[in-house]
C-alpha cells in the first residue's frame, strides 16, 4: 500500500503542487518524517540570496519543533506562572494567531524544565499534542475545539523520564501511537483517534525520548520503538511483538531517530555509540551487523542517508559520514557546521538530494547551506535567523519556521 502511495505521488506530484503552492510539514521531520524538504525550484547561488524576515512573534519556550498545514503554524510552549503548557495555531503567511489552548501542569524537578519537547501532528484536519508531563490532546486543527485529552499519568499510569515526555504522537490507520511508557506493558501505548480511548499496548521498557517509526523489510511492516534498555519491533497494527535487542543506555538517553536504509537499522546513542541491526526474512528475525561505540555516537539529532552513506551528527566530531554496510568512517566536519558543544544540535533536511546538498538549522540559531562531498562538507552560505534553538524548524517550498525559548519567526528564504 506504502509502495502503491508513494507511486501515485510521484505521478500526481504536478498537480498536487499546482493546488498547495507551499509543500506541508505536518509533523517532526517533514511529510514522511524522513528530513526529505528538495523544494524546486532552487537558487543558482545562495549566497547572493539573503533571506526575508516575514513575520516573528513571541512565544513561551520549549523544545516543541514547528509543523505546518493548510496554511497554519503549530507550535507547543510553556509558561512558568502560573505553570502551562500551549498549543499556539498561526497564520502561516501572517503570524495572527488563530487559536490556542492550555492546560496547567506541574513539572516539579524535571530537568530542562523549560517547556514541551514533542511536535504538534497534523493528520486529515486533526492536530495531536502530547505535553512534557503526558498531556494527550486532539484538536480541531482549524478552530482550536478539543475531541478529547487524556492524561497518560493518571489514566494509564504512565512514567515520566527524567527529561519529560519528548517522543511525538506517531499516526496509523486508526490509532495515534504514544511513547509514555504506561503501566503494565505500555512503553508505547495505541489510542482510538476519534475518541482517545485505549486499542492496544506494547513493550516493558521505560519511556525514552525517540518518537516510534514505522520501517518496510521483506514485505512486512514493523513499528521500530527505542526506549533506554532495548531496541523493540512490534505489528503496527496489533501491538504483538516481532524481536528485542538489548541496549542499555546511560541516563535512559534513547534520543536521535534510528535510520533504516540499505536493509539496516542503524540506532546511535550518545553514551554507547552506534548499533547496525540486520532484520530477517521473518518480522521475528533480526541480527546484530556491526557496532561501534567511540566515533559514531549521536544524540539528538536525526540522521539522512544517500548511496550507501549515512549522515549523523557525532559529540566529539560534528557530521560523520560512514558506511551503512560497515560503519566505517569516510568523514567529520570538525564541528564547523554546528558548534561543538557537551550537547552538540543541528536539525539537518536534504535541500537537494540529488545533488547532494543539505540545510542545517544549527544550535546558534544559524541557517547552513551545504554540499555534502566524498571527502568533507562544502558550505555555501549561513544565516542567522533565531537565537539559540535545540527545536526542529518546518520547511515549506521556499520558506522556513523556526522558533527558541522567547519567539517563533517565519523567513522567506529566495
Amino acid at each position: 500500500m506504502r509502495r502503491l502511495a508513494s507511486l501515485l505521488f510521484l505521478i500526481l506530484g504536478a498537480s498536487l503542487d499546482a493546488q498547495t503552492p507551499d509543500p506541508e510539514w505536518p509533523r517532526w521531520r517533514g511529510l514522511n518524517a524522513d528530513g526529505r524538504w528538495n523544494p524546486q525550484p532552487l537558487p543558482a547561488d545562495f549566497a547572493k540570496r539573503e533571506p526575508k524576515q516575514l513575520w516573528r512573534v513571541k512565544i513561551g519556550s520549549g523544545f516543541s519543533g514547528v509543523t505546518v498545514a493548510s496554511g497554519r503554524v503549530y507550535v507547543m510552549d510553556y509558561t512558568k506562572s502560573p505553570e502551562t503548557e500551549s498549543v499556539h495555531c498561526l497564520d502561516a503567511t501572517s503570524g495572527t494567531e488563530v487559536w490556542r489552548q492550555s492546560w496547567p501542569v506541574t513539572y516539579g524537578k524535571m530537568d530542562y524544565g523549560t517547556g514541551p519537547r514533542a511536535s504538534v501532528v497534523i493528520e486529515n484536519g486533526v492536530a495531536y499534542a502530547l505535553g512534557a508531563t503526558g498531556i494527550a490532546t486532539c484538536f480541531d486543527a482549524a478552530t482550536g475545539k478539543i475531541i478529547w485529552r487524556r492524561d497518560t499519568q493518571k489514566d494509564f499510569a504512565a512514567q515520566i523520564p527524567t527529561w519529560g515526555f519528548a517522543a511525538s504522537p506517531f499516526i496509523r490507520k486508526d490509532t495515534v501511537i504514544l511513547h509514555v511508557a504506561a503501566q503494565p506493558g505500555g512503553c508505547i501505548i495505541a489510542l482510538d483517534k476519534k475518541n482517545g480511548a485505549e486499542k492496544w499496548r506494547a513493550g516493558d521498557d521505560p519511556a525514552g525520548y525517540c518518537t516510534p517509526e514505522l520501517i518496510a523489510h521483506g514485505g512486512h511492516e514493523q513499528l521500530i520503538a527505542w526506549g533506554p534498555e532495548h531496541i523493540q519491533s512490534f505489528d503496527p497494527d496489533t501491538g504483538s511483538a516481532n524481536w528485542k535487542h538489548p541496549y542499555k543506555i546511560t541516563y535512559g538517553v534513547s534520543i536521535a531517530q534510528p535510520l533504516f536504509a540499505d536493509g539496516t537499522l542503524i540506532i546511535s546513542g550518545y553514551w554507547h555509540g552506534t548499533k547496525a541491526l540486520r532484520p530477517g526474512a521473518s518480522p521475528r528475525d533480526i541480527s546484530l551487523a556491526w557496532e561501534e561505540e567511540k566515533e559514531i555516537c549521536g544524540l539528538m539529532s536525526a540522521p539522512l542517508h544517500k548511496n550507501g552513506l549515512a549522515y549523523i551528527l557525532d559529540k566529539h566530531n560534528g557530521l560523520t559520514a560512514f558506511e551503512i554496510a560497515t560503519g566505517k568512517v569516510r568523514w567529520t566536519d570538525g564541528n564547523t557546521l554546528t558548534p561543538k558543544d557537551r550537547n552538540p544540535q543541528m536539525s539537518i533536511v536534504w535541500l537537494d538530494e540529488k545533488n547532494d546538498l543539505i540545510a542545517a538549522l544549527n544550535a546558534s540559531g544559524e541557517l547552513v547551506y551545504a554540499r555534502l562531498k566524498s571527502d568533507g562538507v562544502e558550505e555555501l552560505a549561513r544565516h542567522q535567523i533565531i537565537g539559540k534553538t535545540w527545536a526542529h524548524p518546518a520547511f515549506t517550498k521556499d520558506k522556513i519556521f523556526a522558533r527558541s525559548d522567547t519567539e517563533i519567526v517565519a523567513w522567506q528564504l529566495w
